[in-house]
């Protein structure tokens, strides 16, 4: 494998497959250049490597990926916001532990695909009520694009169901 993106490919088929102990080897190999991708002044080499992230599984490195949600980039952004998608499904305490900054860019990002997918990963999250009270303002809202309020609506209804009579 010559690229980081070739590394994750392949670590996506290992934890796909169930191969832990060969994932975990090539976790090891290619730490270091995931860390080196998301410092890049590029922004397609830490898209890269914050998409790595995710195929890797590599749930210690939250906090990486937070430096990506904020990153200039929409790129970036979405790259970073595709692996929490990944990383929080069957684990919500991913999306639990970045929550405010998820409700911030669902909300408010320059960019409406990232949005979305900021919106998509509030699925995977715990039903709380402040999340859903925000899809829902977003789902009513005339002056947002009819593919973001779609989502929105279909995001707070799924947790809504989750929630049932807690909230």
């Amino acid at each position: 494998m010559t690229t980081l993106l070739e590394a994750a490919a392949k670590a996506d088929e290992l934890a796909q497959s169930g191969a832990e102990r060969e994932l975990a080897t090539l976790r090891q190999q290619w730490d270091e250049e995931v860390e080196a991708a998301a410092r890049s002044a590029d922004y397609r080499e830490r898209a890269v490597a914050y998409r790595a992230v995710g195929l890797f599984r590599f749930r210690q490195k939250i906090e990486l990926l937070r430096r990506g949600l904020e990153d200039d980039s929409p790129a970036a952004r979405g790259a970073a916001l595709v692996s929490i998608q990944l990383l929080s499904r069957g684990n919500p305490g991913v999306v639990n532990q970045i929550r405010p900054l998820l409700h911030t860019i669902a909300s408010s990002d320059s960019n409406g695909a990232v949005q979305r997918l900021a919106i998509v990963c509030l699925r995977n999250g715990s039903p709380q009520r402040e999340t859903i009270v925000l899809l829902n303002g977003l789902a009513e809202n005339d002056e947002l694009d009819a593919e973001l309020r779609k989502a929105a609506r279909a995001v707070a209804g799924d947790l809504r169901k989750r929630a049932g009579a807690k909230l």
